[in-house]
């Protein structure tokens, strides 16, 4: 697995997971610029993504499902909030409903990726921050660490192809 570590810290609201991927940073970042790329790893295996809208670019919208085995779909959206490809990308990341429109009752969280050349390829950081102790509890309990571990250990396989 491509996974080299997960961090969470209660006292800054984050949770930073770090991956390696043997590949440059720009192959990588493909997996996040293009949604076809994206939907093959974006969620757990069980739950495969299918991205919706997808404008990358500051203020852009993000819109997914994820179809999780029952068939019951979950929705997700994300408002792009930097892109400095390939290296770097910032959004909202909050829980959608079926039309795509954020749910105000769950949180929003803050997400940073950076891709970084290392001497194997690349490494990628995703960092969640979290608006209170409580969301972060909440939306960990939701699955989001293993749910995100499985995610990004699909990368390895769509880079490959």
């Amino acid at each position: 697995m491509s996974v080299t570590d997960v961090r969470k810290d209660p006292t800054t609201l984050s949770m930073v997971v770090t991956a390696e991927f043997a590949a440059p940073v720009e192959r990588v970042w493909q997996m996040w610029d293009d949604p076809r790329r994206l939907e093959r790893w974006w969620g757990p295996p069980t739950h495969p993504a299918t991205f919706v809208e997808h404008d990358l670019k500051p203020d852009g919208r993000v819109t997914y499902f994820m179809t999780g085995p029952d068939g019951e779909r979950y929705h997700g959206w994300w408002r792009v909030l930097v892109v400095d490809a390939p290296h770097t990308l910032e959004f909202e990341d909050g829980f959608g409903d079926e039309n795509g429109q954020p749910k105000e009752d769950l949180p929003v969280t803050r997400s940073r990726v950076r891709l970084e050349p290392v001497d194997a390829g690349t490494r990628m950081t995703i960092e969640s921050l979290f608006p209170t102790l409580e969301a972060m509890e909440q939306i960990l309990a939701m699955g989001a660490e293993e749910g995100l571990v499985a995610a990004l250990s699909q990368i390895d396989e769509q880079l490959a192809a």
